[in-house]
């Protein structure tokens, strides 16, 4: 009786070994197989995925659920942060948060990109297709997560609301080439568009719309600085590069 009573805990201490063994095993088992990614215009979803589930192991679902909890997130470049959004053992939702972005300008060989309000939320040495290079502003020694120092701060406004309407009319830019009264230039490759002031901005970039067809192509400057709203047959001058 006395070896029968003594059997029966250790008996119970394997089960319960066993048991956790095999959780275990099943829990490692647990493989991320379908990643989805929403709120990304800077990256590709694939680009993402490979950024944040970077080995075997990032995939594992208890693995990555207790590193997203628990562990800060990496720091990626144009992106504020990212969720991770559990729909299931086996799939995960990345919701990217992308920081707001209208313009760079270079300083000290690096790109520096600065938001609306004119703070510079990042630095890099490339390039990044799709913003345009803020040109002629004068500025002194530029801080990250500082403000561009800019004698007139009224200039983010204008820089913002151009980029706003040049992304509705889809027209990519280069370069935005400011003068010291804020008159405004686009480059586009081979295509130079002076804008003049600030006024009628919508106006000014919407003929420029409707006259991409007629420009395509060609290599030279067109002045838009004359746009009249209540002239729609204006006549515009075009002067090709010689």
């Amino acid at each position: 009786m006395r070896n029968f009573k003594m059997k029966r805990p250790r008996a119970a201490l394997l089960w319960v070994a066993a048991v956790g063994l095999a959780l275990g095993i099943a829990a490692m088992s647990l493989t991320i197989r379908q990643v989805t990614v929403s709120g990304n215009n800077r990256y590709t979803s694939q680009e993402l995925v490979d950024m944040i589930f970077k080995t075997k192991t990032d995939r594992n679902t208890l693995y990555c659920y207790g590193k997203d909890k628990l562990v800060e997130h990496q720091q990626i470049p144009f992106v504020e942060d990212y969720q991770l959004v559990f729909r299931g053992p086996f799939e995960v939702e990345i919701i990217v948060h992308e920081k707001s972005v209208v313009g760079y300008v270079t300083y000290m060989s690096s790109c520096m990109y600065f938001d609306k309000d004119g703070i510079i939320v990042e630095s890099t040495n490339e390039e990044v297709e799709g913003i345009p290079r803020i040109a002629g502003l004068e500025y002194g020694q530029i801080v990250l997560h500082k403000p561009l120092p800019v004698a007139d701060e009224d200039i983010f406004g204008q820089i913002l609301i151009l980029t706003q309407v040049l992304s509705t009319y889809d027209l990519k830019v280069n370069r935005i080439q400011y003068d010291g009264k804020g008159d405004a230039t686009l480059y586009m490759d081979d295509l130079e568009v002076v804008l003049g002031d600030k006024s009628n901005i919508d106006g000014k970039i919407l003929r420029l719309s409707n006259m991409m067809p007629e420009l395509d192509g060609l290599k030279g400057t067109l002045y838009l600085d004359t746009y009249d709203p209540s002239n729609n047959q204006m006549a515009y001058t075009f002067k090709k590069n010689s």
